[in-house]
């Protein structure tokens, strides 16, 4: 055994499969200088009882590339390394048992299709031919994977492990951390039971301790530990090594081979959390006591499924506690408290299939500067909150979404567990009216609202949904005459300091040196070229700047600009989120509204639009900005939030006379995709540049003005674009359109949809979405000259491609 390192430029932290991972790719990319520390043995967390199925189809383009990186490597690691790992691409059944099941699944193979995965849809005959021991009188369809598999995940992790040996990386087992030390915001030395490592960077691969190792260093990990058991058979006659993995997500159940026998188990509605006091100390290589009477409901499903079962030989049920996470995602990447500390924790169950993919990316993360290799917000640790800072809440919402594990995904599905948690100063009053609220970072937003009479509350399906006539009724009435909208959760920044327009002019693309009282929408531009936060800033003042961002990039984007922000520079930032409600007008009555209840100049003169105004409004102090995201005349009023309650009254009251309507997110997703705005997260994103996005006119390249990804762009000025977003509509207004729809340009696959609805006033589905090509370029001519379909549930509907706005394209009403 090497002698003990007292200094390493990485540790790692976890001897599993993504602490193995993660080293293995480190050592690839040259970082010899790494020392993965276990505090027991290799494997001895939850990796050796994991069940090692690996699928790689996610609802995500990012998270599916991912998981295919695992493919990847597991198709040719135990040639590198020369230890087994159980690999096999056996292929991935998907069942579907009831119509909406089937719907979802038709859907899935569109998905799948989309980002470039083989995705075939059988009868259940077919399916039965590659499962034959399965019962099929109740399945509908089914949808194969050929290039799904399985693996032995104590195989490979030894073999990732050995990998990494061979790339200089050393391990050290039976190496308990006591305690990280912190100075100057960074970990510089991980505290262990063998002694002190100095370090200048440190990876907390931890599995289900992440938490508390996280917490040692003031870094919050947002995952607890959930008990999931699974049983192992004897042999079974007809069970062949070549037997595909199944899912049978309506009895809740999956399946695999091992010897000859099946491994089957299931995700319950009611999970048992564990350890809710902390891991007993000394849990290695350990399993919870098998619960036969909470695992007795799901046998009682998968014999109905697989008959054989009931008479196989049972070998063990086991029961291992693994780490589950809020929204059932991942969670990579470097924590907002700290620099060079980053996380690879929380897989839910699917560490195997995620683990090579995982480890390759957070390898690249590192060696990256903190910058993930593509777009991974849906895992990225960044995506967390205030509301994820209390265990008791992540306990609860995660245990909900371990229970939805296996039930149909419904668009725009809303969880319940933990709510209400933020609120603001409306929503009482809101509820009272009929609001439906959904739920973003632990806020409560009015989606939509019920009028006397309707049920206030969401039924969810794949087909037109109930509120489908509430949100049209609230389109209408912000398009016609005014509408009034609570988005408080908008997250707020002030950026001050002698140098704030310094630092503000490297880390935007825009041009915010305009006056006190300008705003500019100010898109910040990772090393790519990418859009890596969608913001707009108002000046406010020389030295001063208010900064608004989305309320899910609330991490994200502070994390983004402190980080960004040169030590040398007189610049800071102060989250001030809480301190401002946002009561957002949109309509052509909003002047007229506004002109009753205050004596400052809101004529189109006084308060022309892109500006700011701190005027009074109804005796409260109020922040007024001139902006639409609707493509109304509009007004966004942020105020302090102790005045929130009396001006919404005040509005209301004095809106009577222009019949003033609460409209809620839903109808202004309507708004925007009928106005051809983007959508930040789905539209645009860190892998999407502003040439791409249509957003040009937002980056001053001609300014000689320095800022974070100009290099980027200006490589590619002059060069053929090889995606473009565009607008997509629908000619049939019964046709359901989501997001990742295929796009098909004369019959050819050529991208998908990155967000999707119905446009009430323009009366049709309506989508944007990037079409890729390769070789040749994207111009309007290419673009135009195509006829165009959309694939949706596997079925292609013609569609026809906007590269403006479907409404009021001249931008008559914005203006007013």
């Amino acid at each position: 055994m090497s002698a003990f390192p007292t200094q390493a430029q990485i540790v790692i932290i976890g001897g599993g499969i993504i602490g193995a991972s993660t080293a293995y790719h480190l050592g690839k990319l040259g970082f010899s200088d790494t020392v993965l520390i276990e505090k027991h043995k290799l494997t001895s967390g939850s990796t050796f009882h994991a069940a090692g199925l690996v699928g790689q189809l996610r609802s995500n383009a990012g998270i599916t590339q991912l998981l295919g990186e695992s493919v990847k490597l597991y198709r040719t690691l135990e040639e590198e390394t020369g230890l087994a790992t159980g690999w096999k691409m056996n292929g991935g059944l998907r069942l579907a048992c009831n119509q909406e099941r089937w719907t979802e699944v038709k859907r899935q193979a569109t998905t799948a299709r989309s980002f470039g995965l083989e995705m075939h849809l059988l009868t259940p005959k077919e399916a039965q031919e590659l499962w034959p021991l399965m019962d099929i009188s109740d399945v509908v369809g089914a949808a194969f994977l050929p290039t799904d598999g399985q693996a032995n995940p104590s195989d490979i992790t030894a073999s990732l492990a050995r990998g990494a040996r061979m790339k200089g990386v050393t391990i050290h087992e039976d190496t308990l951390v006591t305690g990280l030390t912190v100075r100057n915001g960074r970990v510089t030395s991980v505290e262990t039971s063998r002694g002190s490592i100095a370090c200048e960077i440190v990876v907390n691969c931890a599995g289900q301790w992440a938490r508390e190792i996280g917490a040692m260093a003031g870094v919050n990990v947002p995952l607890v530990s959930v008990e999931h058991q699974y049983m192992v058979t004897e042999r079974i006659e007809g069970v062949t090594p070549n037997l595909p993995t199944l899912r049978d997500p309506d009895r809740l159940t999956y399946y695999k081979e091992e010897v000859g026998g099946l491994v089957m188990g299931g995700y319950e509605p009611n999970p048992i959390g564990w350890a809710a006091d902390g891991i007993p100390e000394g849990f290695n290589f350990q399993l919870l006591p098998s619960n036969f009477d909470h695992f007795e409901p799901i046998m009682e499903l998968a014999l109905g499924r697989v008959p054989a079962l009931e008479t196989a030989g049972i070998k063990e049920l086991i029961n291992g506690p693994e780490s589950f996470t809020p929204d059932g995602n991942f969670i990579l990447g470097q924590a907002p408290e700290l620099t060079g500390f980053y996380v690879g924790a929380g897989f839910n169950a699917f560490g195997i299939a995620s683990g090579g993919g995982a480890g390759k990316a957070l390898a690249e993360w590192i060696a990256g500067n903190g910058r993930p290799p593509y777009d991974l917000s849906p895992v990225d640790i960044l995506r967390f909150g205030r509301n994820h800072q209390d265990v008791g809440w992540v306990r609860a919402r995660t245990l909900e979404a371990y229970g939805k594990h296996y039930t149909i995904a419904w668009p725009h599905e809303e969880h319940a567990s933990g709510r209400p948690l933020r609120r603001s100063p409306l929503y009482d009053r809101l509820k009272a009216q009929g609001a439906v609220f959904g739920e973003k970072l632990g806020w409560e937003r009015p989606n939509w609202f019920a009028a006397e009479g309707e049920e206030a509350r969401d039924i969810y399906t794949y087909g037109r949904p109930n509120w489908s006539g509430p949100v049209a009724r609230e389109n209408r009435a912000a398009r016609s005459s005014l509408g009034i909208l609570d988005q408080s959760s908008f997250a707020k920044f002030l950026l001050m300091g002698k140098d704030a327009e310094a630092a503000l002019s490297y880390l935007s693309a825009a041009d915010v040196s305009g006056p006190a009282g300008s705003v500019t929408y100010a898109p910040m531009l990772n090393e790519r070229g990418g859009i890596e936060c969608d913001v707009t800033v108002a000046r406010l003042s020389p030295t001063s700047y208010y900064v608004i961002a989305g309320t899910g990039a609330a991490t994200h984007d502070f994390d983004w600009i402190r980080r960004n922000i040169s030590s040398a520079l007189d610049a800071h930032l102060v989250d001030i989120t809480s301190a401002y409600a946002v009561l957002t007008l949109i309509g052509p009555n909003s002047r007229k509204l506004l002109e009753k209840l205050t004596r400052d100049d809101v004529s189109n003169a006084g308060f022309p639009y892109a500006s700011l105004r701190e005027i009074r409004l109804a005796g409260a102090p109020v922040r007024a900005l001139r902006l639409t995201y609707a493509g109304e005349l509009g007004y966004e009023l942020h105020l302090p939030t102790e005045f929130a309650l009396t001006v919404y009254e005040a509005l209301m009251a004095a809106g009577e006379e222009f019949a003033i309507a609460n409209v809620g997110y839903r109808a202004l997703e309507t708004l925007r995709l009928e106005k051809g705005y983007w959508a930040s997260g789905s539209d645009v994103g860190p892998d999407q540049t502003p040439f791409e996005a249509g957003l040009s006119w937002a980056v001053q390249l001609n300014s000689g003005r320095d800022f974070i990804g100009r290099a980027a762009l200006e490589a590619k000025v002059g060069q053929p674009l090889k995606k473009r977003l565009a607008g997509f509509t629908v000619a049939d207004p019964n046709v359901i359109l989501l997001g990742r729809e295929t796009i098909y340009r004369n019959g050819e696959r050529m991208g998908w949809l990155s967000s999707a609805g119905v446009g009430p006033t323009v009366g049709l589905p309506i989508g944007h979405g990037y079409v890729r090509r390769a070789e040749g370029g994207l111009d309007d001519a290419f673009l135009l000259a195509g006829d165009y379909e959309l694939e949706v549930a596997m079925e292609r509907v013609p569609a026809k491609i906007h590269l403006g706005a479907l409404y009021d394209p001249e931008n008559e009403r914005i203006f007013a």
